[in-house]
Protein backbone atom coordinates (compact mmCIF):
# COMPACT_ATOMS: atom_id res chain seq x y z
CA UNK A 1 0.00 0.00 0.00
CA UNK A 2 1.30 3.39 -1.01
CA UNK A 3 -0.77 6.42 -0.37
CA UNK A 4 -1.85 9.09 -2.46
CA UNK A 5 -0.02 12.11 -1.74
CA UNK A 6 -1.80 13.96 1.35
CA UNK A 7 0.78 14.69 3.59
CA UNK A 8 2.42 17.33 1.29
CA UNK A 9 -1.30 19.04 -0.03
CA UNK A 10 -3.16 18.82 3.26
CA UNK A 11 -0.20 19.19 6.43
CA UNK A 12 1.19 22.20 7.84
CA UNK A 13 3.63 23.07 9.90
CA UNK A 14 3.61 22.74 13.29
CA UNK A 15 2.70 20.24 16.13
CA UNK A 16 -0.86 18.54 16.79
CA UNK A 17 0.43 15.41 18.57
CA UNK A 18 -0.82 16.01 22.20
CA UNK A 19 -4.30 16.07 20.29
CA UNK A 20 -3.90 13.03 18.57
CA UNK A 21 -1.74 10.58 20.82
CA UNK A 22 -4.03 10.97 23.93
CA UNK A 23 -3.94 7.23 25.68
CA UNK A 24 -0.95 6.22 24.60
CA UNK A 25 0.76 2.98 25.87
CA UNK A 26 3.87 1.14 25.30
CA UNK A 27 3.44 -1.90 22.53
CA UNK A 28 6.08 -4.69 23.20
CA UNK A 29 7.72 -5.65 19.84
CA UNK A 30 4.90 -9.11 19.29
CA UNK A 31 4.84 -11.61 17.39
CA UNK A 32 3.85 -9.99 14.09
CA UNK A 33 5.66 -12.48 12.06
CA UNK A 34 4.97 -15.58 13.85
CA UNK A 35 1.04 -14.77 13.83
CA UNK A 36 1.53 -14.22 9.82
CA UNK A 37 3.66 -17.37 9.37
CA UNK A 38 0.68 -18.97 11.12
CA UNK A 39 -2.27 -18.37 8.83
CA UNK A 40 -0.35 -17.50 5.47
CA UNK A 41 2.09 -19.32 3.66
CA UNK A 42 6.05 -18.86 4.10
CA UNK A 43 6.85 -17.14 0.95
CA UNK A 44 3.72 -14.95 1.56
CA UNK A 45 4.25 -13.88 5.26
CA UNK A 46 7.96 -13.06 4.99
CA UNK A 47 6.97 -10.29 2.57
CA UNK A 48 4.36 -8.96 5.37
CA UNK A 49 6.98 -6.42 7.16
CA UNK A 50 7.72 -5.10 3.83
CA UNK A 51 4.14 -4.68 2.50
CA UNK A 52 4.17 -0.80 3.87
CA UNK A 53 2.44 2.59 2.40
CA UNK A 54 5.30 4.14 2.01
CA UNK A 55 8.65 4.59 -0.41
CA UNK A 56 10.52 2.45 2.23
CA UNK A 57 10.06 -0.86 0.65
CA UNK A 58 11.07 -2.48 -2.90
CA UNK A 59 9.01 -0.75 -5.77
CA UNK A 60 9.23 -2.46 -9.20
CA UNK A 61 8.06 0.82 -10.91
CA UNK A 62 7.77 4.42 -10.06
CA UNK A 63 6.75 7.45 -11.65
CA UNK A 64 4.89 8.01 -14.87
CA UNK A 65 5.31 4.27 -15.90
CA UNK A 66 3.42 3.32 -12.83
CA UNK A 67 0.26 4.10 -14.24
CA UNK A 68 0.75 2.20 -17.61
CA UNK A 69 2.21 -0.82 -15.77
CA UNK A 70 -0.54 -0.99 -13.03
CA UNK A 71 -3.36 -0.54 -16.17
CA UNK A 72 -1.42 -3.57 -16.99
CA UNK A 73 -1.88 -6.04 -13.92
CA UNK A 74 -5.13 -8.00 -14.40
CA UNK A 75 -8.16 -8.14 -12.55
CA UNK A 76 -8.37 -10.80 -9.58
CA UNK A 77 -10.79 -13.65 -10.83
CA UNK A 78 -11.91 -14.35 -7.68
CA UNK A 79 -15.66 -13.77 -6.78
CA UNK A 80 -15.64 -10.64 -4.71
CA UNK A 81 -16.73 -11.86 -1.19
CA UNK A 82 -17.47 -9.50 1.63
CA UNK A 83 -15.66 -10.50 5.08
CA UNK A 84 -18.69 -9.31 7.41
CA UNK A 85 -18.96 -6.67 10.33
CA UNK A 86 -16.75 -5.84 12.65
CA UNK A 87 -18.77 -6.59 15.64
CA UNK A 88 -18.30 -4.41 18.51
CA UNK A 89 -17.62 -5.26 21.68
CA UNK A 90 -17.72 -4.30 25.36
CA UNK A 91 -14.70 -1.16 25.73
CA UNK A 92 -14.00 1.50 27.91
CA UNK A 93 -15.12 5.00 26.77
CA UNK A 94 -11.62 5.88 26.63
CA UNK A 95 -10.46 2.53 24.60
CA UNK A 96 -13.86 3.43 22.17
CA UNK A 97 -12.24 6.73 21.40
CA UNK A 98 -9.17 5.72 20.71
CA UNK A 99 -9.98 3.41 17.89
CA UNK A 100 -11.91 6.33 16.51
CA UNK A 101 -8.97 8.85 16.75
CA UNK A 102 -6.54 5.94 14.89
CA UNK A 103 -9.02 4.75 12.26
CA UNK A 104 -9.51 8.39 11.47
CA UNK A 105 -6.04 9.40 11.64
CA UNK A 106 -5.64 6.56 8.75
CA UNK A 107 -8.18 8.25 6.86
CA UNK A 108 -6.99 11.88 6.98
CA UNK A 109 -3.10 11.06 6.31
CA UNK A 110 -3.45 8.12 3.76
CA UNK A 111 -6.40 9.55 1.69
CA UNK A 112 -7.68 12.88 2.78
CA UNK A 113 -7.89 14.23 -0.79
CA UNK A 114 -8.94 10.71 -2.11
CA UNK A 115 -13.06 10.98 -3.09
CA UNK A 116 -15.47 9.88 -0.12
CA UNK A 117 -15.40 6.22 -1.39
CA UNK A 118 -11.88 6.34 -1.42
CA UNK A 119 -11.78 7.38 2.06
CA UNK A 120 -14.35 4.82 3.14
CA UNK A 121 -12.39 1.97 1.33
CA UNK A 122 -9.13 3.03 3.14
CA UNK A 123 -10.86 2.86 6.50
CA UNK A 124 -12.33 -0.76 5.14
CA UNK A 125 -9.07 -1.68 4.76
CA UNK A 126 -7.98 -1.33 8.18
CA UNK A 127 -11.59 -3.15 9.63
CA UNK A 128 -10.96 -5.40 7.23
CA UNK A 129 -7.08 -6.40 8.60
CA UNK A 130 -8.56 -6.11 12.38
CA UNK A 131 -10.52 -9.18 11.17
CA UNK A 132 -7.79 -10.93 9.99
CA UNK A 133 -6.14 -13.47 11.85
CA UNK A 134 -2.71 -12.30 10.20
CA UNK A 135 -3.01 -8.76 11.94
CA UNK A 136 -3.21 -7.67 15.18
CA UNK A 137 -7.06 -7.39 16.73
CA UNK A 138 -7.45 -3.75 17.36
CA UNK A 139 -7.75 -0.58 15.00
CA UNK A 140 -4.89 1.37 16.99
CA UNK A 141 -2.81 -2.48 16.69
CA UNK A 142 -3.51 -2.23 12.92
CA UNK A 143 -2.97 1.48 12.60
CA UNK A 144 0.26 1.71 13.94
CA UNK A 145 1.90 -1.63 13.27
CA UNK A 146 5.61 -1.17 12.48
CA UNK A 147 5.63 2.28 13.48
CA UNK A 148 8.78 2.03 15.35
CA UNK A 149 10.42 -0.04 13.03
CA UNK A 150 12.43 0.30 9.26
CA UNK A 151 9.59 -0.18 7.42
CA UNK A 152 5.77 0.64 9.10
CA UNK A 153 2.58 -0.98 7.60
CA UNK A 154 0.83 2.28 7.26
CA UNK A 155 3.84 5.02 6.24
CA UNK A 156 2.42 8.57 8.29
CA UNK A 157 2.80 6.46 11.52
CA UNK A 158 6.89 6.36 10.90
CA UNK A 159 7.64 9.56 8.45
CA UNK A 160 6.92 12.69 10.90
CA UNK A 161 3.64 13.08 9.21
CA UNK A 162 1.70 13.36 12.52
CA UNK A 163 4.37 16.16 13.71
CA UNK A 164 2.33 17.74 10.96
CA UNK A 165 -1.53 19.15 12.28
CA UNK A 166 -4.13 18.38 10.32
CA UNK A 167 -6.95 20.93 8.36
CA UNK A 168 -9.56 21.37 10.64
CA UNK A 169 -12.09 20.61 8.08
CA UNK A 170 -10.73 17.41 6.30
CA UNK A 171 -9.88 16.04 10.32
CA UNK A 172 -13.24 16.73 10.88
CA UNK A 173 -14.50 14.35 8.03
CA UNK A 174 -12.11 11.94 8.63
CA UNK A 175 -13.69 11.81 12.26
CA UNK A 176 -17.05 11.60 10.86
CA UNK A 177 -16.00 8.74 8.21
CA UNK A 178 -14.22 6.86 11.35
CA UNK A 179 -17.88 6.64 13.20
CA UNK A 180 -19.74 5.60 10.55
CA UNK A 181 -17.36 2.89 9.40
CA UNK A 182 -16.94 1.71 13.01
CA UNK A 183 -20.61 1.77 13.67
CA UNK A 184 -21.64 -0.93 10.80
CA UNK A 185 -20.53 0.76 7.29
CA UNK A 186 -18.83 -1.08 5.29
CA UNK A 187 -17.40 -0.92 1.71
CA UNK A 188 -18.30 -4.09 -0.91
CA UNK A 189 -16.49 -2.52 -3.98
CA UNK A 190 -13.31 -3.64 -2.24
CA UNK A 191 -14.59 -7.26 -0.56
CA UNK A 192 -12.19 -8.52 1.68
CA UNK A 193 -8.90 -6.05 0.15
CA UNK A 194 -6.19 -5.91 3.11
CA UNK A 195 -4.10 -3.59 0.81
CA UNK A 196 -3.99 -0.75 -1.40
CA UNK A 197 -1.15 1.41 -2.80
CA UNK A 198 -1.23 4.49 -4.98
CA UNK A 199 -1.19 4.30 -8.71
CA UNK A 200 1.94 6.61 -9.20
CA UNK A 201 4.28 3.41 -7.77
CA UNK A 202 4.38 -0.36 -8.37
CA UNK A 203 5.52 -1.99 -5.40
CA UNK A 204 6.38 -5.69 -5.97
CA UNK A 205 3.97 -7.39 -3.88
CA UNK A 206 1.32 -6.06 -6.26
CA UNK A 207 2.37 -9.06 -9.15
CA UNK A 208 1.48 -11.60 -5.88
CA UNK A 209 -1.99 -10.83 -4.51
CA UNK A 210 -5.22 -10.38 -6.33
CA UNK A 211 -6.30 -7.05 -7.88
CA UNK A 212 -9.63 -6.04 -6.83
CA UNK A 213 -10.41 -2.58 -7.96
CA UNK A 214 -9.30 1.33 -8.20
CA UNK A 215 -10.92 3.93 -6.02
CA UNK A 216 -9.12 7.64 -7.07
CA UNK A 217 -5.52 7.04 -6.66
CA UNK A 218 -5.77 3.70 -4.83
CA UNK A 219 -5.64 0.42 -6.18
CA UNK A 220 -6.90 -2.42 -3.98
CA UNK A 221 -5.82 -5.98 -3.39
CA UNK A 222 -6.47 -9.36 -1.70
CA UNK A 223 -4.23 -12.03 -0.29
CA UNK A 224 -4.39 -14.77 -2.56
CA UNK A 225 -6.49 -17.95 -2.35
CA UNK A 226 -8.59 -19.22 0.61
CA UNK A 227 -5.82 -16.34 2.19
CA UNK A 228 -8.30 -13.81 1.54
CA UNK A 229 -11.59 -15.81 1.27
CA UNK A 230 -14.15 -14.14 3.55
CA UNK A 231 -14.10 -17.29 5.66
CA UNK A 232 -10.53 -16.33 7.19
CA UNK A 233 -12.00 -13.39 8.40
CA UNK A 234 -12.84 -14.55 11.84
CA UNK A 235 -10.89 -12.79 14.44
CA UNK A 236 -12.43 -10.84 16.98
CA UNK A 237 -11.91 -7.47 17.84
CA UNK A 238 -10.26 -7.29 20.94
CA UNK A 239 -11.25 -3.53 22.04
CA UNK A 240 -8.01 -2.79 23.75
CA UNK A 241 -7.07 0.45 21.89
CA UNK A 242 -3.84 2.48 22.62
CA UNK A 243 -1.57 4.24 20.54
CA UNK A 244 2.19 3.30 20.87
CA UNK A 245 4.56 4.86 22.55
CA UNK A 246 6.93 6.75 19.19
CA UNK A 247 10.42 7.70 18.67
CA UNK A 248 9.45 11.29 18.30
CA UNK A 249 13.22 12.36 17.63
CA UNK A 250 13.21 9.81 14.60
CA UNK A 251 9.66 11.05 13.69
CA UNK A 252 11.58 14.86 13.81
CA UNK A 253 14.15 13.85 11.45
CA UNK A 254 12.03 11.93 9.20
CA UNK A 255 10.12 14.93 8.80
CA UNK A 256 13.00 17.04 8.21
CA UNK A 257 14.21 15.15 5.81
CA UNK A 258 11.42 15.16 3.56
CA UNK A 259 11.36 18.76 3.57
CA UNK A 260 14.61 19.23 2.85
CA UNK A 261 14.20 17.13 -0.17
CA UNK A 262 10.45 18.96 -1.07
CA UNK A 263 12.97 22.32 -1.00
CA UNK A 264 15.20 20.89 -3.07
CA UNK A 265 13.26 20.63 -5.90
CA UNK A 266 11.15 23.41 -5.50
CA UNK A 267 14.42 25.31 -6.49
CA UNK A 268 15.89 28.41 -4.45
CA UNK A 269 13.57 31.60 -3.41
CA UNK A 270 15.18 34.52 -4.92
CA UNK A 271 16.09 37.17 -2.77
CA UNK A 272 13.91 40.44 -2.95
CA UNK A 273 10.77 38.90 -4.42
CA UNK A 274 7.54 38.24 -3.54
CA UNK A 275 7.12 35.25 -5.55
CA UNK A 276 8.65 31.92 -3.83
CA UNK A 277 9.22 29.31 -6.53
CA UNK A 278 7.26 25.68 -6.76
CA UNK A 279 7.65 22.20 -7.35
CA UNK A 280 4.69 22.84 -9.83
CA UNK A 281 5.30 25.43 -11.66
CA UNK A 282 5.63 25.25 -15.43
CA UNK A 283 7.81 28.14 -16.26
CA UNK A 284 11.52 29.80 -17.31
CA UNK A 285 12.90 30.31 -14.37
CA UNK A 286 12.87 34.03 -15.28
CA UNK A 287 9.41 33.76 -15.27
CA UNK A 288 6.88 33.89 -11.87
CA UNK A 289 4.33 31.57 -14.03
CA UNK A 290 1.45 34.34 -14.01
CA UNK A 291 1.65 35.04 -9.85
CA UNK A 292 2.36 38.71 -9.80
CA UNK A 293 5.78 39.90 -8.33
CA UNK A 294 4.99 43.09 -6.72
CA UNK A 295 8.50 43.76 -6.20
CA UNK A 296 8.94 44.75 -9.93
CA UNK A 297 6.07 47.76 -9.98
CA UNK A 298 4.99 45.56 -13.18
CA UNK A 299 0.39 46.47 -13.33
CA UNK A 300 -1.98 44.15 -15.43
CA UNK A 301 -3.16 46.59 -18.01
CA UNK A 302 -5.59 44.84 -20.77
CA UNK A 303 -4.61 47.07 -24.02
CA UNK A 304 -7.97 49.16 -25.64
CA UNK A 305 -8.20 47.39 -29.10
CA UNK A 306 -9.71 50.50 -30.26
CA UNK A 307 -6.62 52.52 -30.02
CA UNK A 308 -3.79 49.60 -31.12
CA UNK A 309 -5.91 47.98 -33.77
CA UNK A 310 -7.06 49.89 -37.36
CA UNK A 311 -8.78 46.72 -38.52
CA UNK A 312 -10.41 46.52 -35.86
CA UNK A 313 -11.75 50.35 -35.87
CA UNK A 314 -12.43 49.58 -40.08
CA UNK A 315 -14.29 46.47 -39.19
CA UNK A 316 -16.65 47.88 -35.78
CA UNK A 317 -17.56 50.69 -39.02
CA UNK A 318 -18.06 48.36 -41.60
CA UNK A 319 -20.56 46.68 -39.17
CA UNK A 320 -21.78 49.88 -37.94
CA UNK A 321 -22.77 50.69 -41.80
CA UNK A 322 -24.35 47.08 -42.37
CA UNK A 323 -26.65 47.75 -39.52
CA UNK A 324 -27.76 51.07 -40.33
CA UNK A 325 -28.88 49.82 -43.70
CA UNK A 326 -30.84 46.41 -42.61
CA UNK A 327 -32.77 49.14 -40.22
CA UNK A 328 -33.65 51.58 -42.80
CA UNK A 329 -34.64 48.45 -45.09
CA UNK A 330 -37.06 47.29 -42.51
CA UNK A 331 -38.07 50.77 -41.95
CA UNK A 332 -39.26 51.38 -46.08
CA UNK A 333 -42.21 50.54 -46.37
CA UNK A 334 -41.82 50.25 -50.25
CA UNK A 335 -39.68 47.33 -49.19
CA UNK A 336 -40.49 43.81 -49.93
CA UNK A 337 -40.25 41.41 -46.97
Amino acid sequence: MIAAPVRRGLACAGVLVSTLLVGSAVVLPSSDSARAMSVLEPELSEQMASMSTGIDQPLAVSGDAAEARNALIPLSKVRLESPGYLRRVEMSATSESTAERCLAQAIYYEAALEPLSGQRAVAQVVLNRVRHPAYPNSVCGVVYEGANRPVCQFSFTCDGSLLRSPVKSYWDRSQRIAREMLDGDSVPEVGTATHYHADYVVPRWAYTLGKITQIGRHIFYRFPGAYGSAGTFNQRWSGREFIPTLDFANLRLKLAAHQDLMEGQAGDFVPGTTVVADVKDRHAESDVGGRLNTTTQWRLEIPDPVQLSAGYRATLAGQTVSAAAISDSQNDPGTTQ
